[in-house]
């Protein structure tokens, strides 16, 4: 598959996961009587996953994440020389993605992007007032423990077909750890799509949101590549 296929599949995947997650956040968490909360955010960022793997894991490996790119060239599994496409094609859908959810909820009278649109911050802006340091390292742990998962029920030896379902379900688990530390990012391009309509805090926190997930990605890498190599026998 070509490269530009393959960077216009990661483009429409983080179109999905932005709109999809932020979405449920910004329309659908507190909407009246029937809002979906924080189980159902978390729930929504995983299925988001879950059915673009289905779609374009076959054109493109599903990354929708420059974090998930990186950790997979630290871990030999993509081309390093590909990373760029990925990562650009990625913040793009991430940046429309979050230009069509700005479009939708200005359509209700009252609506605020002073809300901020399912930014994610630290400090003042986390959303249970944690810290930066506690941002920060919530951030890489999580990023590290999701390339883990990726990287492990994509390996050729575990059970076929069901890596989506591991890494959806994944997603799902680390939203809801951390949507209260930092409404979760473990992705750079989800956080800079509401960033760049949000202005202000948003994009001044939005370094963290980048160096953390990358960081941890990295290591994972590293840490997959030595823990999934089979031992050789004397």
């Amino acid at each position: 598959m070509s490269l530009c296929k393959r960077s216009v599949a990661e483009f429409l995947g983080t179109f999905w996961l932005v709109l999809g997650g932020c979405g449920s956040a910004v329309l659908a968490a507190a909407f009246p009587n029937v809002g979906i909360g924080l189980l159902g955010v978390a729930f929504a960022f995983g299925l988001t996953v879950l059915t673009m793997a289905y779609a374009i894991g076959h054109v493109s490996g599903c990354h929708l994440n420059p974090a998930v790119t990186v950790g997979l060239v630290a871990g030999k599994r993509f081309k390093a020389a590909d990373a760029p496409a990925y990562v650009v094609a990625q913040v793009l859908g991430a940046i429309v993605a979050a230009g069509v959810l700005y479009f939708i909820a200005s359509g209700k009278a009252g609506f605020d992007v002073a809300g901020g649109m399912a930014s994610n911050g630290y400090g003042a802006h986390s959303p249970g007032g944690y810290s930066l340091a506690a941002a920060l390292v919530c951030e890489l742990v999580m990023t590290f423990v999701f390339l883990v998962i990726i990287l492990g029920s994509t390996d050729e030896r575990a059970p076929k077909g069901f890596a989506p379902i591991a890494i959806g379900l994944g997603l799902t688990l680390i939203h809801l750890i951390s949507i209260p530390v930092t409404n979760t990012s473990v992705n750079p391009a989800r956080s800079t799509g509401p960033a760049i309509f949000v202005g202000g805090w948003a994009l001044a926190q939005l370094w963290l949101f980048w160096v953390a997930p990358l960081a941890g990605a990295v290591l994972a890498g590293f840490a997959y590549r030595w823990l999934g190599r089979e031992e050789k026998k004397a």
